[in-house]
């Protein structure tokens, strides 16, 4: 009974000073974002408070995710130390405690807390994201010198005799809606014949639909049209895992997109990656429990930690650092997904568990 009761009652100091570590980056991070929207939109007409707000609020979800490995940190390190600090792991040690028992509640915790950011932060930055974008772009729609960091990579397809080169200033709905869109027809000899300027366009069943179309025939301007189509033989997978970043779809969906593509040929790299992150970022944040305990569980005087401690967070940078290198590979197709999520995350796992027991068991 007692061992449960000191269980429950590391696992609620780490899962709240989890939380607060959260609410307070959360913040911090919007009130940054918030600032540099605004002091780049201000100037525009149709800009308020409530939009920037809106747009900020929606973006930061995203950041968040990519934030979460380094509140495990931090609020293992704090944890630890403040129990250290107050001799609670002496005391608990005295009584016959190992090591491997305290720290068993706080490796719980980064488990909940790495479940709660796939299951439900992911889905929710990524629906927020693609909201955002949206937003902004319908805010930023027709201002010369509107850009996104969002563009999308030229697309070229064929249909019958005629290709045609597409390209768009912003990327929406996961690849399947474009924004600012230029569309290049070209015959079979590669001359250009006709270009078509749209603001939307939406990938249909066999078709690209465009919207508000402002199209040049031979060095002459056709007249205005609401709508048009384009015929077009891409499919939708392909269209994604070409243009929609990984981040934007929730993890839920990740298996039958990875699925469906392949089916189609394609490798989709990427989303493979992300998935198998998302699939290994619960341990990851055990992991870097584990790596706080081996700079925090030490018994230290006020002031005397500062470097220990400060060793962790550079340990615990590095191993993100390193996750985020190898992922750029999984995502160009040169390391194979599950090796790229989980290698990582088993070395920094054996790490902590063998400098631990070197520390614990001699």
């Amino acid at each position: 009974m007692m061992g449960w009761t000191l269980n429950r009652y590391f696992l609620f100091r780490y899962l709240t000073i989890a939380v607060w570590y959260f609410v307070g980056i959360y913040a911090l991070i919007m009130l940054i974002d918030f600032t540099e929207f605004s002091s780049r939109t201000v100037g525009l007409p149709g800009y308020s408070i409530r939009l920037a707000f809106t747009v900020s609020a929606l973006r930061v979800p995203i950041i968040m995710q990519q934030a979460v490995p380094f509140v495990a940190l931090v609020a293992a390190i704090t944890t630890l130390v403040s129990l250290n600090r107050k001799s609670e792991l002496v005391i608990a040690r005295a009584a016959g405690i190992s090591a491997w028992q305290f720290l068993l509640p706080c490796c719980i915790g980064a488990l909940l807390f790495g479940l709660f950011t796939v299951g439900v932060l992911n889905p929710l930055a990524a629906h927020a994201v693609s909201r955002s974008e949206s937003l902004e772009n319908e805010f930023r729609a027709g201002r010369a010198g509107a850009t996104s960091s969002d563009a999308a990579p030229w697309l070229r397809q064929k249909t019958g005799n005629t290709d045609t080169i597409i390209g768009a200033r912003t990327v929406l709905n996961q690849g399947l809606e474009l924004a600012d869109v230029t569309m290049f027809s070209l015959d079979s000899d590669g001359n250009i014949f006709e270009r078509r300027d749209a603001a939307r366009a939406y990938l249909r069943d066999g078709y690209w639909e465009l919207h508000d179309v402002r199209s040049i025939r031979a060095g002459e301007q056709l007249p205005h049209m609401d709508t048009d189509r384009v015929a077009t033989n891409l499919r939708p997978e392909f269209v994604q895992e070409r243009l929609a970043r990984p981040e934007t779809i929730p993890f839920y969906e990740l298996p039958e997109k990875i699925e469906v593509a392949q089916s189609f040929g394609l490798k989709a790299s990427a989303f493979a990656t992300q998935f198998h992150t998302l699939m290994a970022l619960p341990f990851l944040l055990v992991a870097m429990t584990l790596i706080a305990a081996t700079t925090s569980m030490r018994f230290q005087r006020m002031g005397q930690s500062a470097t220990m401690i400060l060793g962790g967070v550079l340990a615990g940078f590095l191993l993100y650092v390193v996750s985020v290198l190898v992922k750029a590979f999984g995502n160009a197709g040169l390391v194979p997904p599950f090796v790229v999520a989980w290698i990582p995350v088993v070395v920094a796992m054996f790490f902590g568990v063998t400098f631990l027991l070197y520390k614990e068991d001699g």
